[in-house]
């Protein structure tokens, strides 16, 4: 029996052979990183190169770097009301872009009243000029808007939204937790206050994510309180292995960035062009720049569930782009903000490539899907 083929890396990644070995590495230690006898200062050693790992690979300081349990909660400590910048008062409300990820939808500690959406065109791009309305027309705010989109792979004009963001008294949050590993994203270069990440993003172990901060950032109120971890800014002990793994993973991420993408684009193109020949197939957000490893297509009368379940059948996995809650599916909030009918976005599946993905599994995925098209779309 062929092997699975898996095409859901937008969804998580597996576990890269360095990050696998530093975690193993990390369980052997005994220490609390909070100690100050050698077995804790060994801890503490392996959390620290991890943070300087993740700060050299996204352009910050070490010190400014925040580990927290997932990107969902590094979302959550960013959308702290009350932050300061360099030459501005606290942010009093939040603007975030209605394609933006559900962790960062809920608004963090914002009230609701003080939440605000984005529009978004047709692509699934920010509008700018709605970003600018938006913020001339009321006090200082905190903007949050994801660099790549984790369904249909769009990027977005991050550096453009920062300049009209800080010419407003603002401040941005980037939620990079899809870029990261896949194409260059650096905080200062692209004019980010606040920046999260995951580490089950690029090939690190679930359960581990990061705040990266700007210098010159204040009022950053913790989520957790207790102990005085993570500068104050995260109570609780630090998950060594986890730590040790994510910045094992961002060091092979990054080393491998370009050849990587550049192959993944490769075959995401011929996947893309075997998937257009099949049922009138259509793709999302094709006309604007993408990650390049996210496929995000639909056709007529196509069901997603029963797509996702027809693809696992054939061996191959892959995703919805519609969201599920408590059994239901939903259509997906962001095709609905891009202007699409629920139907449309009801019958939306995404295949997302890694660094192992090979020809042979892009060719699998279209067996698969010229099968699932001769069955499921035929009147």
């Amino acid at each position: 029996m062929p092997s699975r083929v898996y095409l859901d890396w937008n969804a998580t990644t597996p576990l890269r052979p360095e990050a696998r070995t530093a975690m193993v590495a990390a369980f052997d230690l005994l220490g609390n990183p909070s100690s100050v006898h050698a077995e804790g200062r060994e801890a503490r050693r392996l959390v620290e190169e991890a943070r300087a790992e993740l700060a050299v690979a996204v352009g910050a300081l070490p010190r400014n770097v925040i580990f927290t349990s997932a990107g969902t909660e590094a979302n959550a400590l960013a959308l702290s009301p009350g932050l300061r910048g360099p030459a501005g008062g606290p942010v009093e409300r939040l603007l975030v872009s209605a394609v933006e990820h559900a962790s960062v939808l809920a608004g963090g500690r914002f009230p609701g009243a003080s939440i605000a959406l984005i529009e978004v065109t047709r692509s699934g791009v920010i509008d700018l000029d709605h970003l600018t309305a938006q913020l001339n027309d009321g006090p200082p705010a905190l903007v949050s808007i994801m660099a790549a989109n984790n369904e249909t792979g769009a990027l977005q004009p991050v550096a453009e939204a920062a300049q009209i963001v800080h010419e407003a008294g603002g401040l941005l949050h980037i939620d990079a937790i899809q870029a990261l590993g896949k194409i260059p994203f650096d905080i200062k270069a692209v004019g980010a206050d606040l920046a999260t990440f995951s580490a089950h993003k690029i090939g690190g172990p679930k359960g581990i994510g990061a705040l990266v901060v700007a210098e010159g950032i204040a009022g950053l109120e913790p989520v957790l309180r207790g102990g005085g971890q993570e500068l104050n800014r995260r109570a609780g002990t630090e998950n060594v292995a986890g730590i040790a793994g994510f910045g094992a993973a961002v060091k092979a991420a990054l080393q491998a960035l370009r050849k990587d993408a550049e192959r993944m684009a490769t075959l995401r193109n011929h996947l893309e062009n075997g998937i257009r020949g099949v049922a009138g197939a259509t793709i999302f957000s094709e006309e604007v720049e993408r990650l390049p490893n996210t496929v995000l297509f639909t056709a007529p009368c196509l069901k997603a569930e029963t797509a996702v379940i027809g693809f696992d059948l054939e061996g191959v996995a892959v995703s919805s782009g519609s969201a599920c809650s408590s059994g239901k599916v939903q259509p997906s909030h962001v095709l609905s903000a891009m202007g699409f009918d629920p139907v449309v976005s009801q019958g939306a599946v995404r295949l997302s490539l890694g660094w192992s993905t090979k020809p042979d599994d892009i060719n699998r995925a279209l067996e698969a899907w010229r099968k699932l098209g001769n069955t499921l779309l035929k009147g």
